[in-house]
Formats: structure tokens, C-alpha cells, sequence
């Protein structure tokens, strides 16, 4: 009987089966890829050059645009070259690296989230204090618990995943090495270590929702008692962008992972992990940028004076 120490790769799920579908699928990672790398690298780029950008909710919005750009460069590229050519396979380390990085980067982006969504009840709730309870120390140690957890998080359970006898095949029914898709494959009761670990991290997230959504239950009640008509607009701008990006990450990704076995499906996992995994890092500069009057009058200011230069 086979186990993980005779494993050299695993198979991932294929978009399709005819090679002008995979090329299809490849055309479209790119244009996605490439959508993903220029809009977050614009962000990224037009705050950390506008210092009138210097604020915690900018600086936040920052290492939200460095993770989207790190999560899909994790599972987008491979997915690519293997329907360009036309392969499933992933070494077996290769496997694990792109299980700790994916893990690594959407925990950290989920924290981070939930941190954003601190800073934006302190602005309206608390503005006297904002200075006080986010200063710029505040801020680095904030977002480095962010991304410090999601890398304790990844090491835990990469490690714990692939310490599992693994005799059920090499074939995962997903684009990208997930932790449920190699549980299935795991033929000995220590997969229900991984499993604990994973509901008391549901636990976790629960609470981080939690916070986010009593958050925003404040939020727009404080918004509400603004008298003037400008004033809850520009509240409304800085907050609604942030609770769709929050709606669309946690929906997709709950949805995908709590879904009933009844109407599982390879098709139905593999759009849903597409939906929690790919669009959300490409959709987020776009939602925080349209209804932002502040960071669209940057960048345009940052794509005229590129334009101008002689």
C-alpha cells in the first residue's frame, strides 16, 4: 500500500479536456493575471508615492493589494502551465509549497480584513481617538499580527497536513492543492487531528466575522445620526467598499468549504474555489477605487504625471 513517503506528485483537477479549452483556460488565467498584477500594482504604487495617502485606512489598503498580488501569483501560474502544457501533475513539494503560501497569504488577508474593519469603526465611531488608537506604531504592529498569524497558521497546518499517510491515490479533485482535498486522500484516523484544527479555526474565523459584523452594526448607526447628507456619503464611500470585499471573500470561501456533500460536485468545487480563490484579488481595487473619490483623483494624478514626464 502506497503512502505520502512514496508520493513524487499529485494530480490536480483539469479546467478541460480538449486542448482548445485548455488554451482557452490558459488565455483567460493571463488576462486575469495580468488584470490582477496591474490594478494591484497600481494601488500599491499610487499610495506608497502620494504621502496625502499616508493614513492607517491607505496603509491597511496596502498590504491588502501586497496580499491579493501574492495569493494569485500562489495558485494562478501553475493552473496556466499545465493546460499550456497540457499536464495535471505538481511535484509533491511543489504541492506543499503552494499549500503553505495559499494559506499563508488568504489568513492573513482574512485577519487583515477584519483589522480594516477596526480601523473604519474607530473613524466614524471614535474619531477623537483615531490618532490615539492607530498611530503609525499601532499600524506596523497591527498588520505584522496579520501577516505573522497567517504565517504561524500556514506552517501549523501545512506541516500537520503532510505528516498524514497518504494510500487513497494522488488525484485532487481542485485546480490547486487545498487541505480537504488531501484529507480525502489520507487512509489513517490522523486526519482528524487536521480536522480539529480546522474547526477551531472556523471557530476563529466566526469570531473575526463577528467582530466585523458588530463592527458595522455600529458603524451605520453612527452614520445615521450624521446630520448633514455629505457627511454619511463620505462615510458611506470609505466603509461600503470594505463590507463587499468582507461579503464576497467570506460567502465564497464558506460556502466552498461548508457547502452539503449533497450537491457536491468537481464542476461546482471548482467554480467555487475560483470565486474565493482568483476573482476576489482581482474585484478589490476595483471596489475600494470606485466609489474612493480621494484615491481615484491619485491615481489619476499618478497616470497623468507618468504620462507628462518628457
Amino acid at each position: 500500500m502506497s503512502n505520502s513517503s512514496s508520493i513524487t506528485q499529485f494530480l490536480l483537477l483539469a479546467f478541460a479536456d480538449t486542448r482548445e479549452l485548455q488554451l482557452l483556460h490558459f488565455w483567460l488565467f493571463l488576462g486575469i493575471s495580468l488584470v490582477a498584477l496591474l490594478a494591484n500594482g497600481l494601488i500599491i504604487t499610487t499610495i506608497a508615492c502620494d504621502h496625502h495617502l499616508h493614513t492607517p485606512m491607505y496603509f491597511f489598503l496596502l498590504n491588502l493589494s501586497l496580499l491579493d498580488l501574492a495569493s494569485t501569483s500562489t495558485t494562478v501560474p501553475k493552473s496556466m502551465a499545465n493546460s499550456f502544457w497540457d499536464t495535471r501533475a505538481i511535484s509533491y513539494h511543489g504541492c506543499a509549497a503552494q499549500l503553505f503560501f495559499f494559506v499563508f497569504f488568504i489568513t492573513a488577508e482574512y485577519f487583515l480584513l477584519t483589522i480594516m474593519s477596526y480601523d473604519r469603526y474607530v473613524a466614524i465611531c471614535k474619531p477623537l481617538h483615531y490618532g490615539t488608537l492607530l498611530g503609525s506604531r499601532a499600524c506596523v504592529h497591527m498588520a505584522a499580527a496579520a501577516w505573522g498569524s497567517g504565517f504561524l497558521y500556514a506552517v501549523l497546518h501545512t506541516a500537520n497536513t503532510f505528516s498524514l499517510p497518504l494510500c487513497l491515490g494522488n488525484a485532487l479533485d481542485q485546480f490547486f492543492c487545498e487541505i480537504p482535498q488531501i484529507l480525502k486522500l489520507s487512509c489513517s484516523h490522523s486526519y482528524l487531528r487536521e480536522l480539529g484544527l480546522l474547526v477551531v479555526s472556523a471557530c476563529l474565523a466566526f469570531s473575526c466575522f463577528v467582530f466585523i459584523v458588530v463592527s458595522y452594526v455600529q458603524i451605520f448607526r453612527a452614520v445615521l445620526r450624521i446630520p448633514s447628507e455629505q457627511g454619511r456619503h463620505k462615510a458611506f464611500s470609505t466603509c461600503l467598499p470594505h463590507l463587499t470585499v468582507v461579503s464576497l471573500f467570506v460567502s465564497t470561501g464558506i460556502f466552498s468549504n461548508l457547502k452539503p456533500p449533497s450537491i457536491s460536485s468537481p464542476s461546482l468545487d471548482l467554480v467555487l474555489s475560483f470565486l474565493y480563490s482568483v476573482v476576489p484579488p482581482v474585484v478589490n481595487p476595483f471596489i475600494y477605487s470606485m466609489r474612493n473619490q480621494e484615491l481615484k483623483g491619485a491615481l489619476r494624478k499618478l497616470v497623468t504625471d507618468v504620462f507628462q514626464q518628457p
